[in-house]
This record gives C-alpha cells, sequence and structure tokens, in this order.
C-alpha cells in the first residue's frame, strides 16, 4: 500500500481539499492510502479553529482521508517554516509514508526546488540574517534575495501555498530525504479571495461564516455534503471565533510583569511593550491586531501570539520543540483502511501512537512542573483544547464547551457518506 501524506488545516474541510485528495488517487489509480498531519484546535494563524479537531477530523476522512494525526500546537500555531517542519517531521516518523502531496499556485516543481535550495545555500542565509539585522521583514528580505540569487519571480513568493510548498521542499531535504513530493496544482479562488463558489478559499467561507446571517445557499455549492451538513448543525452554537478571545487576553495582561511577557513565545524584540500599548487603545481583537502590525511584524505573526499568551508558551518551550519535532502521533480519526494503516504505524513508527491522551499524560499531571518534554507538548495541545471554547458563543452547548482530550477517543469511521 503506497501511503501518501498531507500536511493540512481543514478549517473547514471543503471542495478544494477534495479536489486534491481525488487527485491524488487519480495519480495513484486508486491504490494509496491518505494519511493526513492537521491543525488541532487553532491554526497556523493562530486562529481558533471554527470547528473541534474532531469534527474536522472526521469530515477529513468522510473527505477521502484515511487516517487524521493531529500537528501539535507547538507547530500548528508557528511560523510556515515550523509549520512545515513539524508536519513533515512527524509523517517521516511514521515509518511508511512514501510520498508528500501539497499543493500550489505554481503549476511546476522544479522552480519550488530550486527556491527551496536556494533558501538553504549558506550565502542566502547569511544575507537574509543582515537584512533582518537591518529591520526588513523576514518575508520581503527573502524575496529580495531569491529574486537576486535565482531570478526567480517575485510573484512566486507572495502567494501563500507557494510559500508552504517551499517549506515543505525545504523540510524533506533535511529531515525526509526518501520522502517523495508531489506537486497538487491548487484550482480556483485565491487564498485571499472572498467570493464563494465551487472552489472557493477556505478564509472565503470563514468570512462568510463570520456574518449573523450567512448565504448557505452560496455556501453548499463551496463544500461536500458531509461539511455542509456538519456546519448547519453546528451554526452558529458551535462556530468558534478568535475574536471571542479579546477581553480574556486583556484579563491576561492584567495579572502578567513585564519580565513574564517578555518570556512568551513571540513577544521578544520590544514586541511586550507594543502589546500593552495597544491593548489600551483598542476595543476589540481585530482593532488590536491592526494596531501592532508594522513592516516587521505582519498580521499573521502577531495573530499568532493572541494563544500563544493565554496558553503561557515559554520561547524556551517553543525553541526546545523546533529542534526535537514532534516526539508523538496523536489519532484524531480513522476508517477501516486507517485501521490497517494504523497497525503498520505501530510496527515502524519512531514516535508514540497516542490514542488515550491519559496514557501518556493526565489532568493531575498536567498541573505539575517537571513534565517529560512529549508531556509539555501535549499539554499544551490539551489547554488548546479547552482554550478554543472560550472562542464559542454563549449558547454554546454544554458538551462542546466541557469537550477535553482527556475524555474524547479517536472516532473511526465506518460508512463513509458520498461527497
Amino acid at each position: 500500500m503506497h501511503v501518501v501524506g498531507v500536511i493540512a488545516e481543514y478549517n473547514p474541510f471543503h471542495q478544494g481539499h477534495a479536489y486534491q485528495l481525488r487527485a491524488i488517487r487519480k495519480r495513484f489509480h486508486d491504490e494509496a492510502a491518505i494519511v493526513a498531519v492537521m491543525s488541532g484546535s487553532f491554526t497556523q494563524r493562530g486562529e481558533a479553529a471554527i470547528l473541534d479537531k474532531w469534527r474536522r477530523a472526521d469530515l477529513a476522512v468522510c473527505g477521502g482521508c484515511q487516517l487524521v494525526l493531529e500537528l501539535p500546537f507547538l507547530f500548528a500555531c508557528r511560523s510556515a517554516q515550523d509549520f512545515a517542519r513539524g508536519g513533515v517531521r512527524l509523517l517521516q516518523g511514521l515509518g511508511c509514508v512514501d510520498t508528500l502531496a501539497f499543493g500550489a499556485e505554481n503549476p511546476d516543481l522544479a522552480p519550488l526546488m530550486e527556491a527551496a535550495r536556494t533558501i538553504d545555500a549558506p550565502e542566502t542565509q547569511a544575507a537574509l540574517h543582515e537584512a533582518l539585522r537591518a529591520g526588513a521583514s523576514y518575508a520581503k528580505a527573502l524575496t529580495a534575495i531569491l529574486q537576486e540569487a535565482s531570478g526567480l519571480a517575485a510573484d512566486l513568493l507572495h502567494q501563500p501555498n507557494n510559500i508552504l510548498a517551499i517549506e515543505y521542499l525545504r523540510a524533506i531535504r533535511v529531515y525526509a530525504p526518501g520522502i517523495e513530493p508531489l506537486l497538487i496544482t491548487r484550482r480556483g479562488a485565491g487564498y485571499h479571495e472572498a467570493s464563494l463558489g465551487p472552489l472557493a478559499s477556505a478564509s472565503a467561507i470563514r468570512g462568510e461564516l463570520a456574518k449573523a446571517q450567512p448565504d448557505f445557499a452560496s455556501l453548499r455549492d463551496s463544500l461536500p455534503e458531509a461539511t455542509y451538513a456538519a456546519i448547519r448543525a453546528a451554526f452558529p452554537a458551535e462556530i468558534a471565533s478568535t475574536e471571542r478571545l479579546f477581553r480574556p487576553l486583556l484579563a491576561r495582561l492584567l495579572t502578567m510583569q513585564g519580565r513574564e511577557l517578555e518570556a512568551i513565545f513571540g513577544l521578544q524584540e520590544g514586541l511586550a511593550n507594543r502589546l500593552l500599548a495597544k491593548s489600551r487603545q483598542s476595543r476589540t481583537l481585530q482593532e488590536l491586531i491592526a494596531g501592532m502590525v508594522a513592516s516587521r511584524y505582519p498580521a499573521s505573526r502577531i495573530s499568532r501570539i493572541v494563544p500563544h499568551l493565554l496558553l503561557g508558551t515559554g520561547e524556551r518551550t517553543a525553541r526546545e520543540a523546533a529542534e526535537t519535532g514532534p516526539l508523538y502521533a496523536r489519532v484524531l480519526a480513522f476508517d477501516e483502511v486507517g485501521r490497517e494503516l494504523l497497525h503498520t504505524v505501530k510496527e515502524r513508527s519512531t514516535l508514540p501512537l497516542i490514542t488515550k491522551v491519559s496514557t501518556a499524560l493526565n489532568s493531575r499531571e498536567r498541573l505539575e512542573s517537571d513534565l517529560t518534554p512529549l508531556q509539555a507538548i501535549l499539554a499544551l495541545d490539551t489547554r488548546a483544547t479547552e482554550l478554543r471554547t472560550l472562542a464559542l458563543p454563549d449558547h454554546a452547548p454544554l458538551a462542546a464547551l466541557h469537550q477535553t482530550d482527556f475524555i474524547t477517543s479517536p472516532h473511526f469511521i465506518r460508512n463513509i457518506p458520498d461527497t
């Protein structure tokens, strides 16, 4: 069985994701098993996932995945480089993944591979560090250096999926040279396009769901039937909004000293003082983030600070996780083929397979300070799940408000509905 890995957020699982999985199956003549490494309760841009991770994993299985694993929070809510490295290292640790499939706006793999090679060249890294010290943003500095070093077009590096694709290729070269890359050309609306339709972007879908009265007729065209049904059932009581974390954030800032703030991951380089100042001038989380954005600090970086601050992620903890990579494979959902694949993973994986969180960490141990590195990463996953419930509406069902990793088991999907 050829095993294909996918690294995704599925926030939510939409027609573009379904297209990608169909393209993978067509490429391998329906003889591939697809394992997805998926963000959990918070996404790469620091947003609370609109649906909980188990429901999103279920929808991914309904859409064509055989097995869905959680990308730990410490890698999911990070820069594109760390997000990609975390996902690739987790897939490599399973010991059975042959191919990594990913989407990109660019239809040709060659220039993306050239960009990946150029970025990792010593002279590129030296020039990049010098530009960063001079105050340039990472994205602008890297674009300028790559254009000069390799002649790559600037727009190649301005597309979100191209950027992630390059980071996947970089991570494969370093951590998983035995995994083959497979580029699936992205179809449909661009990442930031707000229009709905058969291949609408996830951001457009989330934008529509943020309205008091979404256009569900248009959303129906953008979503597989299973996703549409799940969102209709969840709306509005179980749809999370990161904006609801604004007051918890203000409360957290009231109780922290300057040194405590500066120890939080992402709040170095004077950002702690900037955050305190802007928080006193803002009425909403959106205003706060917009007020903190600067040439060196894009909105995505500022947004990621919010969950890390609320969860107390230390700079040292994040740095150590980046060195070790993921230390476990947490199962969220699987089907019949995925169950067989799990047997293979148990035999070959260099990472422990976690189906019950309590076997590695219980709620009492989570309160202790002397956690192992594995427990420290897992503890943040469990807290992120509980933090997400604060982003739910006040009238959310009690079961949704008290759903935790300690009581929720992986979901076995027996009958896959048509999508």
